[in-house]
């Protein structure tokens, strides 16, 4: 069985996958100090709740973006899986070409989710990735990366306005029921929600007069459930285009490796 590990900034996702099914998914905070047999206890578990356990694990493949947290992640693939996992890197993903001036600085995730987004919409597209930061990635046409935008994430945002003011509280995030608020907390849901709707839209349409081709946009991340029906402009919601692309890779890998 494979396991593939997405390690976000502040998540990190977990799949088990049986072939090409995927049997189950786990989602946690992201930690960099947790080890290989912390990791191993609190998998164990999780795994023998859904009636499998570590040693039913022989393909480990990793895409993080916190450099931190690869070394315990290395050695929990070794120790318990006895197999060299394999680590999301500009250079290493099987028909993928990176056209931006630094390939070395394309993030794991951009590319993870280039190819997931490739294999199941085709191309060209925008991603748009909301977590910690919002990412608008774009896939060409034969599934290269073409480069992107990113901005400061809805969470960051509200951060800031805590930490930065002195009087303004630190609260959820939500829809507001009207765009002017009427008491702060409903000053700031509006200003956050609806000023990254705007962004959202605003970057999108300067995206596709730029590009000069149509373009599907897909929305993806932890936070994109949020946008769902708010806005025209993103054509499609794939809640699993991450994992998709870590298991299309694995696929690709070995082929590769057959060939």
């Amino acid at each position: 069985m494979l396991l593939a590990i997405d390690v976000g900034n502040t998540n990190s996702v977990i799949a088990l996958f049986d072939a090409d099914t995927r049997v189950t998914q786990w989602r946690s905070s992201t930690s960099t100090v947790r080890t290989a047999d912390e990791y191993a206890v609190w998998l164990s578990q999780l795994m023998e709740m859904a009636g499998h356990k570590l040693s039913d694990i022989n393909e480990c493949i990793i895409s993080t973006v916190v450099p931190q947290s690869l070394f315990h992640l290395r050695n929990l693939s070794r120790r318990y899986f006895d197999c060299e996992p394999f680590v999301i890197g500009h250079d290493n993903i099987p028909g993928v070409a990176v056209r931006i001036n630094k390939p070395s600085e394309a993030g794991a995730d951009r590319l993870v989710n280039t190819v997931g987004a490739y294999t199941e919409h085709g191309g060209p597209l925008i991603v748009v990735d909301s977590g910690t930061a919002t990412n608008f990635d774009i896939v060409g046409s034969d599934g290269g990366f073409e480069g992107g935008v990113i901005a400061p994430g809805i969470n960051l945002s509200m951060q800031a306005l805590h930490e930065a003011a002195a009087r303004l509280p630190r609260i959820a995030i939500e829809k507001p029921d009207r765009i002017i608020g009427v008491d702060t907390v409903g000053a700031m849901q509006t200003g956050v929600f609806w000023g990254y709707i705007s962004l959202i839209e605003g970057v999108i349409s300067r995206i596709k007069t730029e590009y000069g081709k149509p373009m599907k946009v897909v929305a993806t991340g932890g936070i994109a459930s949020l946008f769902e029906g708010q806005t025209k402009s993103i054509d499609i919601f794939d809640h699993e285009l991450t994992i998709r692309g870590l298991l299309e890779i694995s696929k690709r890998i070995k082929t590769q490796g057959r060939s």
